[in-house]
């Protein structure tokens, strides 16, 4: 890569109206990592703190004609891709990936918001498993998404999930640990296991915290750090916005802070 040219991040993901999560979210962890963001967004949501009240989805073509026009006039060094809705959404995300080129994809398998509402319907998350998470270089589900994408039971370990979803066809799997009581990301990719250890901030606020943690991986990745790398920067990245949080915008769960706003 060019040393005088800033690395370009493509999020391919929802809009969130609140300005929490979604592409909003995605965007302010580019700048955190000083790389350009740009999107193709793949629904639009009226949504708050409190929770969503309308999703509209944009169209399959549209979705494949925004990736397009960045690749042919900017380039894309890395791909993150967040809220899908519908397998037809995913099935424009597969074919828009092909303007995309070697660049590394990030898939945050975005299931259920913050507030509760589900994002991604049945069918779409057979195409997910099915189509895009084999093209993925990392995919970073928590727990609960984990014994989705892979079918398993509480019972399953954190290991045993990330073993699950590598064999799933992505490259490696980062299974966040927000939702459990040890709050610890494990990193695998079939060769090497890391356990990336956190904390509990609850005096902050998470809403967005996902969002952040994947942008941030899928940023460190165009800058040229290993998937390990990338996602020991992108938990304390998260970590750090989850801490400095903002509960006091509005009646729900606050967004987290990438800028230390205060």
């Amino acid at each position: 890569m060019d040393a005088e040219r800033i690395p370009t991040v493509l999020s391919i993901a929802g809009s969130d109206s609140g300005g929490g999560a979604g592409i909003q979210a995605d965007l302010k962890a580019f700048a955190r990592c000083g790389v350009h963001g740009m999107t193709a967004i793949t629904a639009i949501t009226a949504q708050s703190t409190v929770g969503v009240e309308a999703v509209e989805a944009v169209s399959a073509e549209m979705i494949v004609a925004q990736v397009a026009a960045v690749a042919e006039d900017i380039g894309i060094d890395a791909v993150k891709i967040g809220m899908l809705g519908t397998a037809e959404t995913v099935d424009a995300v597969v074919e828009a990936l092909r303007f995309a080129g070697e660049a590394p994809v990030v898939v945050d398998p975005v299931m259920v918001a913050e507030s509760g509402a589900v994002l991604l319907d049945e069918d779409a998350r057979a195409a997910l498993v099915e189509r895009l998470l084999p093209l993925a270089s990392v995919v970073t589900p928590n727990i609960p998404e984990a014994c989705a994408l892979a079918g398993a039971g509480p019972q399953d370990s954190q290991e045993d999930l990330a073993r699950e979803v590598l064999a799933l066809g992505p490259r490696a799997v980062v299974v966040t640990g927000g939702h459990s009581e040890r709050i610890v990301d494990l990193f695998f990719d079939g060769r090497e296991s890391a356990e990336i250890p956190g904390e509990r901030h609850p005096d902050g606020a998470a809403h967005g915290s996902g969002c952040t943690h994947s942008s941030t991986l899928a940023a460190c990745l165009a800058l040229g750090e290993t998937p390990l790398e990338a996602a020991r920067k992108a938990r304390r990245v998260a970590a750090s916005a989850v801490a400095q949080g903002l509960r006091e915008i509005g009646a729900g769960p606050g967004p987290v802070d990438v800028f230390g706003l205060r």
